[in-house]
């Protein structure tokens, strides 16, 4: 009733400020919003707290959908996933968090520390995974006498498929034109890393300049 309307309420500001503060777009907020009201209303039964809980978690996971299967690895065979992306878009960080969430799953992922161009990279690479304070396998790989990325990327993918990791997450620099990983390596998935807020004025770009039919 009245107390249930004032708790969706306050529910959803919190979660649209927290979306709109991480550069999230206005009109995915907004249309979230009305599908998370939408779905309150018809919703039968009095919990509406676990309706309320629900529909919120239904619609972030609409939100991340990309509308096909995504990449499924399998213990016992070794695949490779590559972070790629502009330099400071946060790749490191998301290189760490997806090799320690496999981790807590019970996987065994290693990392491979392949930029050679940002100063303190390295250093940076094992204070993220110093961060976890878990065991995680960060036997990260950067050869301080090498300089070339897609040699430290060959060496260590060859070095962990001998050690038999599941995962290994590779972490290159932002000037991919110089670099040649997919060409040298045979990968399982590329992930592009990319800030949200540059991703809603690429979409703005796209739409402003999509050819008409």
């Amino acid at each position: 009733a009245r107390w249930d309307e004032k708790v969706l309420s306050e529910c959803l500001n919190d979660v649209s400020r927290a979306l709109q503060s991480s550069g999230g777009q206005f009109k995915l907020v907004r249309d979230m919003q009305a599908n998370i009201k939408r779905i309150v209303n018809r919703a039968a039964g009095h919990n509406k707290h676990r309706i309320i809980q629900q529909a919120v978690f239904n619609e972030h996971c609409k939100i991340l959908d990309p509308g096909k299967p995504s990449f499924t690895p399998k213990k016992g065979k070794t695949s490779v996933v590559i972070f790629v992306g502009l330099q400071g878009s946060g790749k490191t960080t998301t290189c760490t968090k997806h090799a320690y969430y496999y981790q807590k799953k019970g996987w065994k992922p290693t990392l491979v520390c392949a930029d050679t161009f940002r100063a303190g990279a390295f250093d940076q690479f094992k204070q993220k995974c110093n961060k976890n304070q878990n065991s995680l396998l960060w036997n990260v790989l950067l050869d301080n006498m090498e300089s070339d990325p897609v040699k430290i990327a060959v060496d260590g993918v060859e070095t962990f498929k001998k050690e038999n990791c599941d995962l290994i997450f590779v972490d290159t620099r932002g000037q991919h034109k110089q670099e040649a990983f997919c060409r040298y390596i045979n990968t399982d998935l590329i992930i592009f890393v990319m800030e949200s807020w540059r991703a809603v004025l690429v979409k703005q770009h796209l739409i402003k300049h999509k050819p008409s039919k």
